[in-house]
């Protein structure tokens, strides 16, 4: 099979690659969208796997019989390789090594098994390593940006290679059931993380460490032990100054939540770690980086879930407040962040200018399964994928000002199983301005349809009463503002309230004691809160103003706690809505004395 290439630059745009029953092929970015002749189309269901290098300037697929490997830009095909089972490929960051991965299988003569990672020189087309590797979780073995560092987890161990010299291994990295390792992103000094699940009522732990120092008790430049701990992610920011962890159970012990049980960890590399206080509790779905470093956002609690942006304190910077959504993703600049509810939810997105803090738009992209930014920063794609979903599968290509601009349906016989950009280097696209104007679109838009609460035929010709299961709660900026006092941490707040609560339960058990005792100075203007210690002789009628007056006391005790921040529960909030009755009632009983 031969190709012919058009002999030009890079594109203006990223292409689009496009794979499923129809086969693979190319689509030219925004604003043309028309089936690319980059790429000749690849028909069949056999391309089950393909991938670009780091800069977009290759690209390696497999169609069922070998693994082939293309110049998107000028030089048409560089090399075939004859691995027809084949599942996974990967780029190095400069190119330089082409990964493959097929599933492990043992021969009956050879127990040990056939080497099933190969790592292929991309300019000359040899095999440089072949490697077994069993589990196709972190199949790939890990680069540093330059290559210069290469490593895989090995036996629970961690063995770097240097200069693509896979012959034999530079260091390694030996600590007792090593389970996963994230290498650091950009320049040297290397660093790595490195999670060790707990046993035997150890706590699990995770581990920064510089290259090549490992030895020694103060080889690790932090450390964070945690017990609840079955499986961990862990995020390097770009500059490689922190980690963000989620800790995760299988099983969440109080039966709160069917996902397990949640904690988020911020470890840095000068050595800080803290846990990162999340005010509502239930499920983190996401968390990520903004490409500045210097802040990150989390989606956590029970629906409506709540949104989050913190600096590297682990304080929060604003509150998007509550909605549904489970993901969140910021532009390849930093300065976009798109909140969506994905998955089980309706595909509703939040678009927001996190310089101002301004949300730009709010479409929605019903049955969604996939999401992603062009590499230019201006244009999103939404994707219905096979296996997820099998029916109404396509794709969209949306402006973030909520304007679509392209959209493809697959026919209904057929699946559309991946979409994807062609990746290119930081720099390359400029970032813009924002505009809050909705640009202009040939297609429509659809209003999504809204469901209809069922109503028992009983009540279907009365009205409808206006009842939330939820309080939404609006999005609110929680930086200190000039001449305010810096708000309380949680914990602080916890201490204020148990100190006040303290306080008020030793006054009340004072005024009991002593009733006749305590002065009682006439305000020149009472307060309509204000509770009265007058008796009126009649012990009914002393008991139930004593009953009153504990109530009024739990409804103002519950709107401090509303007042610095605290989300109340519905019988809370329905308490505080009964503070006029109980007023105007004990109002009555003490005229009545």
């Amino acid at each position: 099979m031969s190709f012919f290439f058009r002999d030009k630059m890079a594109p203006s745009t990223p292409l689009l690659t496009v794979q499923g029953s129809e086969g693979l092929y190319m689509v030219n970015g925004p604003p043309h969208f028309t089936e690319s002749t980059v790429f000749p189309r690849e028909s069949g269901k056999n391309c089950k796997t393909c991938t670009f290098s780091n800069d977009g300037t290759l690209f390696a697929w497999g169609n069922g019989e070998k693994i082939n490997v293309i110049n998107v830009t000028n030089k048409g095909q560089l090399h075939s390789f004859d691995l027809p089972k084949a599942v996974c490929l990967e780029f190095s960051p400069k190119n330089t090594v082409l990964a493959t991965w097929q599933p492990y299988t043992t021969s009956k003569d050879d127990t040990a098994g056939i080497p099933n990672l190969q790592l292929y020189d991309v300019k000359t087309g040899t095999c440089l390593k072949s490697f077994i590797q069993k589990k196709m979780q972190n199949w790939c073995p890990s680069w540093s940006e330059d290559e210069t560092l290469c490593a895989r987890n090995v036996n629970n161990e961690v063995h770097f290679f240097e200069d693509n010299n896979f012959n034999t291994f530079a260091n390694k990295l030996h600590l007792k059931k090593i389970n996963d390792f994230v290498l650091s992103p950009g320049p040297q000094p290397y660093k790595v993380a490195v999670y060790v699940p707990g046993s035997k009522g150890a706590p699990s732990f995770v581990r920064l460490y510089q290259y090549p120092n490992f030895d020694g008790p103060h080889a690790a430049l932090a450390n964070k032990s945690f017990f609840k701990a079955d499986k961990v992610t862990m995020q390097w920011n770009k500059k490689a100054t922190a980690v963000l962890v989620i800790a995760s159970t299988d099983v969440d012990k109080t039966g709160a939540s069917y996902y397990g049980e949640q904690t988020l960890h911020y470890i840095a590399t000068n050595g800080e770690s803290a846990v990162v206080q999340l005010p509502k509790n239930g499920p983190i779905y996401d968390v990520v980086w903004n490409s500045s470093s210097t802040e990150f956002c989390a989606v956590y609690g029970f629906m409506p879930a709540k949104a989050t942006i913190f600096n590297l304190k682990c304080d929060p910077v604003f509150d998007f407040g509550t909605g549904p959504r489970n993901a969140a993703y910021y532009s390849p600049h930093g300065h976009i962040l798109v909140l969506a509810g994905f998955g089980n939810l309706r595909g509703q997105m939040e678009v927001w200018d996190v310089k101002n803090y301004k949300l730009i738009s709010k479409p929605v992209a019903s049955d969604s399964t996939y999401f992603a930014w062009c590499p230019d920063g201006e244009h999103i794609l939404t994707a219905t994928c096979a296996p997820r979903l099998r029916v109404n599968n396509g794709y969209k290509i949306w402006h973030y000002t909520g304007s679509v601009l392209h959209k493809y349906d697959v026919p209904s016989n057929a699946e559309l199983w991946q979409v994807s950009w062609q990746p290119f280097l930081d720099g390359i696209f400029p970032e813009k301005a924002i505009t809050y104007q909705a640009v202009p679109s040939n297609i429509p838009s659809e209003e999504p349809k809204v469901a209809t609460a069922y109503r028992p035929p009983a009540l279907r010709n009365k009205p409808v009463t206006n009842s939330k299961l939820h309080e939404e709660e609006p999005p609110q900026n929680m930086k200190p503002q000039p001449g305010n006092e810096k708000p309380l941490s949680k914990t602080a707040l916890k201490n204020q309230r148990k100190h006040e609560a303290k306080k008020a339960a030793k006054q009340e058990a004072r005024s009991d004691k002593s009733p006749d005792m305590a002065p009682t100075p006439a305000p020149q203007c009472t307060p309509r809160n204000a509770i009265s210690q007058s008796t009126s002789g009649d012990p009914e009628i002393d008991k139930k103003i004593k009953n009153l007056k504990k109530k009024l006391k739990a409804i103002e005790q519950l709107k401090e706690q509303a007042a610095t921040g605290k989300q109340l529960e519905k019988n809370q909030l329905e308490k505080i809505q009964k503070e006029k009755a109980l007023l105007q009632e004990l109002e009555d009983l003490e005229l009545g004395i």
